[in-house]
């Protein structure tokens, strides 16, 4: 089932902080279907494009499983993580980083499998800027989530000589509009958009000087992980064979995207699915959707590095779990 409306984000802060948590309700019905709620860190578009392909396919109803797909927006990639912990929701779409920096605050959430290996977090700017490389920013204003990880590394890593930060809005309206102006995007949304409007956008990889977190990861508690294995198990198997099918055919899933979200064209969509199609390939031998420890360690000191959570204070190996990749163990 795909939910349509959205919580406005301040009434979303004060049922987290009102001090009254309302547990997920995960009993199964008469029928034997569990009923989940699985989270999105955005408004829907291509990133959570297997998710989506998963319930609009039946791949979820496969495996008994009633599936409350939660558009997200500006604000949800913290938000999911607070109704994690509060255990008003069991599953949630969020980045490698994201996850890092909620165990650091003592949030036990685990990424179950990584669907983009590579991050699509990219900075767009005017062609007519003549930047080639995000070392060449100068002497515009840059909207970014300042206080987000690779913002930190950016700002650790890079000159920014005059660059003036300013919150990011979500939209590509004030770069169609302002020339000296740069902001945060995906590789695959906001500069084909920004385009599709008659703009000139270029877009340099935040991934080119060594900030590659995964990206679109499944994540949930390790309580849940404990104490509900089975539908661990079963809503990862499911969402590996959305990733799968619509990263093969993504119209489907791109139909019931734009459904849900108005924000990108059909033709946005379709160019999307295809440019996201490169950052989800794994490494030779690796398993689909698979996570690697050195990948979690070298995030996890990136972090570290740019003073955003106390050293030692993460274990990259807590980080993740690959048990759910692999075929469920067969009791002798």
């Amino acid at each position: 089932m795909i939910i349509f409306h959205r919580l406005p984000a301040l009434i979303l802060v004060a049922v987290i902080c009102g001090g009254c948590v309302q547990q997920a309700d995960v009993k199964p019905t008469v029928d034997g279907i569990m009923r989940v709620k699985l989270a999105l860190n955005w408004y829907p578009e291509v990133e959570h494009g297997g998710f989506i392909a998963a319930e609009t396919l039946g791949l979820y109803d496969a495996e008994k499983l009633d599936v409350e797909l939660v558009p997200g927006g500006p604000g949800a990639p913290q938000l999911v993580i607070s109704e994690l912990v509060a255990e008003r929701i069991l599953f949630a779409v969020a980045d490698a980083d994201s996850v890092v920096k909620a165990r650091a605050a003592g949030y036990p959430i685990v990424a179950l499998l990584a669907p983009l290996q590579d991050s699509p977090r990219c900075i767009m700017v005017h062609q007519a800027s003549g930047f080639k490389t995000l070392e060449d920013l100068a002497d515009i204003e840059l909207a970014i989530s300042e206080t987000r990880p690779f913002a930190l590394w950016m700002k650790k890593k890079l000159p920014l000589k005059n660059v003036r930060l300013i919150p990011f809005s979500g939209s590509v309206g004030e770069f169609l509009l302002k020339k000296e102006f740069a902001q945060q995007a995906y590789i695959f949304s906001e500069p084909f958009t920004a385009k599709e409007q008659g703009s000139d956008p270029q877009a340099m990889m935040v991934s080119d000087i060594g900030f590659n977190p995964y990206a679109s990861v499944l994540v949930t508690t390790e309580k849940t992980i404990r104490e509900q294995p089975k539908l661990v198990r079963s809503i990862v198997s499911a969402s590996v064979a959305g990733w799968e099918k619509y990263l093969a055919d993504p119209s489907a899933g791109n139909a019931a995207i734009y459904a849900m979200s108005k924000n990108m064209s059909p033709s946005a969509l379709d160019f999307g699915a295809s440019a996201m199609a490169p950052l989800c390939k794994v490494a030779a031998h690796e398993p689909f959707c698979s996570m690697t420890l050195e990948r979690w360690q070298t995030l996890v000191r990136q972090i570290e590095e740019v003073e955003d959570i106390k050293p030692g204070s993460v274990k990259p190996e807590e980080c993740f779990t690959s048990e759910f990749l692999s075929p469920a163990k067969i009791a002798e």
